[in-house]
């Protein structure tokens, strides 16, 4: 491993390796979700996890790995499906019972719990 990454920092500075497009695509991955989402986030896991720095660390950590799973948009489908799903009424039936919305709070589940891994 020692000599891999020998070779591949001469390999970059020789300029025969161009890392940009994977370090754009990466910084692109990363501010895919906006500031306040990430910030609501953190601040919501931090108030069940203890409001110190070390659950800082971790729940910016588990919304990093959310995001590097889901997308934007299923991330905001799934929380909308969450919400709906605690108002009451027929109206919102939709919400417990589609199979998008299923797969959606499903497919969320799965990105937190791989977060759960990671982080915590």
């Amino acid at each position: 491993m020692k000599h891999l990454n020998r070779f591949l920092a001469a390999a970059i500075a020789a300029g025969l390796v161009n890392v940009a497009p994977v370090m754009a695509q990466n910084v692109l991955n990363l501010s895919d979700y906006p500031t306040e989402a990430r910030a609501d986030y953190v601040f919501a896991c931090m108030a069940v996890n203890g409001m110190n720095r070390r659950s800082l660390s971790r729940c910016s950590c588990s919304i990093d790995v959310i995001a590097s799973i889901l997308t934007y948009d299923d991330y905001v489908s799934a929380e909308t499906v969450l919400s709906m799903r605690q108002v009451g009424g027929e109206n919102t039936g939709m919400f417990r019972d589609s199979a998008m919305a299923k797969g959606a709070v499903a497919d969320l589940r799965r990105a937190q719990a791989e977060a759960e891994i990671r982080c915590f």
